[in-house]
């Protein structure tokens, strides 16, 4: 299936997977709306779900917890742009939940999107015909998702500011906030596919690499790109006086680096063979990404 039919399948699924509020509580309902369908790339599912193809896996068993890890990564941004985080205005080319909706309804937006997340995991066509995939894909989800995955390197990027951290501490920060959630999905979707540890371990390193990467490339994007082109407002690290790649190693310094992790990321495909092209053609394109 191209990623493109992922990405349709997603987005109507993510739809039907929504609560109906009626007059009880719209404007969260709106709110989670508002984000989840504001034009994300939809990277994370589609890695869940060709992840779950190239172990042999059915996708659609996994669609359900693809959407989950959409809405966490959407409740993320959500909350990364409220005042008291990295108080951004624009996000994906129109304003911030906060803005739209007021920061309560925001803050309420996101938490639902989190524990609706693991309600579509918990009732999903996976949890009904493998069951024990299931618990251990839910268990890997919330560790990655929580103060052991993304939220802990938020927690660091949150005390990196306004000072500087060596390089590796960028890592280790980036490893958690940026990669913990590209490494749930190609690892969810290898669990749920019942791979072999050979295949996971394969596919968490081409994530890692996959995560660094795609982060070095934000970076990039934030000193380079125009706020129209990358839908949200650009400068914000050193405004905040964040340490990056870029500030870090340079422009080319950063564009070197991000080539090699997009190669030790192609190469983890190897023991794929030809089967894991959309993947390492994946890796190429957000390589050299303008938004």
């Amino acid at each position: 299936m191209s990623f493109d039919a992922y990405i349709d399948k997603i987005n109507r699924r993510l739809e039907a997977l929504l609560p109906v509020c009626g007059c009880d509580a719209p404007g969260v309902c709106d709110a989670m709306r508002y984000s989840l369908a504001g034009g994300g790339k939809r990277i994370r599912p589609v890695l869940l779900l060709e992840s779950c193809r190239l172990c042999g896996g059915d996708p659609d068993d996994a669609l359900d917890f693809a959407c989950a890890l959409e809405m966490i990564h959407t409740y993320s941004l959500i909350h990364d742009d409220l005042p008291c985080m990295d108080d951004d205005d624009m996000r994906r080319g129109k304003p911030a939940c906060h803005i739209a909706f007021g920061e309560a309804t925001a803050l309420l937006a996101g938490d639902a999107l989190l524990t609706q997340a693991f309600a579509a995991a918990a009732q999903s066509r996976a949890a009904e015909l493998h069951p024990a995939r299931a618990v251990e894909a839910v268990a890997l989800l919330a560790r990655l998702a929580g103060a052991e995955g993304m939220i802990g390197g938020q927690a660091i990027d949150l005390q990196s500011e306004n000072r500087a951290i060596s390089l590796s501490r960028l890592q280790t920060m980036d490893r958690l906030k940026t990669g913990a959630l590209m490494r749930a999905a190609c690892e969810l979707g290898a669990v749920l596919a019942g791979a072999d540890a050979v295949k996971r371990a394969a596919l968490v390193r081409y994530a890692e690499a996959l995560g660094q990467a795609f982060q070095i490339v934000d970076d990039i994007l934030d000193v380079t790109a125009d706020e129209a082109t990358l839908g949200k407002p650009v400068g914000s690290d050193a405004a905040q006086s964040k340490s990056t790649y870029v500030s870090l190693l340079g422009l080319s310094g950063a564009r070197a680096m991000a080539q090699r992790s997009t190669g030790e990321a192609v190469d983890a495909l190897a023991a794929f063979g030809e089967d894991a092209a959309p993947l390492r053609r994946l890796a190429e394109h957000l390589m050299t990404r303008t938004f």
